[in-house]
């Protein structure tokens, strides 16, 4: 207390400068209109700036709620392209290809915990397995597009062949517009592009077409989204269509995935081994 007295004792007459400075400014913002206007001006431009970084943690604390909703609203868009849900297993859904003939399929979602894109043979890795019904020679979808084929699980992860792989991976693939469909396969060269070869060249094309899956294999369902035409040449080896597919899925931003289960994959098995055989036959 006693050092208090002491210091205003000694700068008395700074101290009563501030006193008179402050009553000043008070008496100009209390009776100038200009000066109050300013005041106010500057008052609410603070109140935005605090609010804006009020909103934006806001928001960024919801940001998991909200990813949780789109996963949500993935498998209901699903369940819409494919047919009604019948499955009572909260794990899988079960959906009906109604493009594709009355296959039946299920899917269960998953996040992806590893990804490659930069070897010939690419990879990635879910937190999902055998635990959750996941085995390999199933097929993975983005919420984009496709993906890649599991190809080996333990109890909890999946690891999946990307669809960025030159040797090990070919899928069946048409163009929606005109249902003429080919090989899809990856060169090695983009990640953001794959190859459609094997389309006639009397079929006509033009950039911007879709590609979807054909739903001729047990892995995939008909209709899933590819890509759309980037280019295309008549490849002098073939005299096909050499097409460049632009993926709508960008694998190297994979995040959510789901893995889809054709339910009656092993009676299409048995009709393809018929169908070896009988080639192998043929060949005789």
């Amino acid at each position: 207390m006693g050092a208090l007295l002491r210091f205003f004792s000694k700068n008395a007459l700074f101290v009563f400068f501030i006193f008179l400075q402050l009553v000043a400014v008070v008496l100009i913002f209390s009776k100038n209109s200009m000066q109050q206007s300013f005041l106010a001006a500057k008052t609410a431009a603070f109140n935005s700036w605090v609010s804006g970084y009020i909103d934006e943690g806001t928001s960024y604390l919801k940001l998991k709620q909200i990813n949780d909703d789109l996963v949500v609203q993935n498998k209901a868009l699903m369940l819409q392209l494919y047919g009604k849900e019948n499955a009572k297993n909260p794990s899988f859904r079960r959906v009906y290809d109604t493009i594709g003939g009355g296959q039946i399929y299920t899917f269960v979602d998953g996040e992806v915990v590893f990804n490659s894109i930069n070897r010939k043979d690419n990879y990635f890795t879910i937190n999902r397995g055998k635990l959750q019904g996941v085995n390999s020679k199933m097929g993975v979808i983005a919420p984009r597009g496709i993906a890649g084929i599991v190809i080996n699980t333990t109890d909890n992860y999946a690891l999946v062949q990307s669809v960025l792989s030159m040797n090990k991976i070919k899928i069946s693939a048409a163009l929606k517009k005109s249902g003429y469909f080919g090989t899809l396969s990856w060169k090695g060269d983009d990640s953001r592009t794959m190859t459609l070869s094997d389309v006639p060249k009397y079929v006509p094309l033009k950039v911007g077409d879709t590609v979807v899956t054909d739903g001729k294999s047990s892995i995939f369902p008909a209709g899933i989204m590819v890509g759309t035409v980037a280019g295309y040449q008549v490849d002098s080896k073939t005299g096909f269509w050499d097409i460049s597919v632009e993926l709508s899925e960008k694998i190297g931003k994979l995040s959510k995935v789901f893995v889809v289960r054709n339910l009656k994959k092993s009676e299409v098995q048995k009709i393809d081994d018929t169908l070896k055989v009988q080639i192998k036959k043929d060949g005789q």
